[in-house]
Parts: structure tokens; sequence; C-alpha cells
């Protein structure tokens, strides 16, 4: 984790880029528990930073990760390019479509777009 921000009424967890990758439910377990303890309610994460399982949906690791986040009371925010993923399917699309319209899971651009989301600014 980097930086530990205030956008609106949410303190942020932004994860660095470089961070080790997030391709098991343990490696979730642990981020979250982290965003947790610095007293975020959202954690955001470089797209980057999720394995190719997070992105097919049949694997149940996206499900899993949101249900965890869920579970604990944090938002997680997805950020970055995931268009290529998108593209590949169907059921994905959706998916991200129908958690950009909820109030705890969403997949962001950027973090502009995400700080704008909750009533903030980034940088």
């Amino acid at each position: 984790m980097t930086d530990l921000l205030q956008w609106g009424s949410d303190h942020v967890v932004v994860c660095d880029a470089e961070g080790p990758s997030i391709d098991t439910p343990r490696a979730a377990t642990d981020l979250i528990g982290d965003a947790m303890f610095a007293g975020a309610s959202v954690l955001a994460v470089p797209a980057a930073r999720f394995g190719p399982a997070f992105f097919q949906l049949r694997s149940g690791l996206a499900g899993e990760i949101a249900q965890k986040a869920v579970n604990y009371r944090l938002k997680l925010a997805v950020i970055g390019d995931i268009s290529e993923h998108l593209a590949a399917s169907n059921a994905l699309r959706d998916w991200v479509r129908e958690a950009n319209r909820g109030r705890e899971i969403w997949f962001e651009p950027s973090l502009d777009s995400l700080a704008a989301r909750l009533g903030g600014r980034a940088g």
C-alpha cells in the first residue's frame, strides 16, 4: 500500500502498481486486512495487480475477492484499463456493468474517476 487518502467521506487505500500479484483468495484477504487495519473504507487496486484468473469469471476468484471485501464492509475499486478482458468475455462485461451501478465494487479507468465517484479530488 502506498497512500491513505480521504475523498469525500471515504478513507481510500491506494495500492502501489508494483506490488505482488493478487491471484489467490489468501493474497486478497491479506490486502483487505491491511486496508482495514489502516482504517480504510475503500481499497483501490490497480487492475494489473490481479492475475488473469480474476478476469475469468468461471475461476470464481473475482467473486470470492468481491465477497470478502463486502463481508468486511470495504468497497473495492479495480483501477485501470481492462478493455482487453472485457472484449474477451461477455460475462465479465455484464458483471462490470452491474458492479459499477452498485455501491461496493467498482471498475474505474483511473484514480481521478474514482475520486470523482467518491466526491473528492485525486492528486
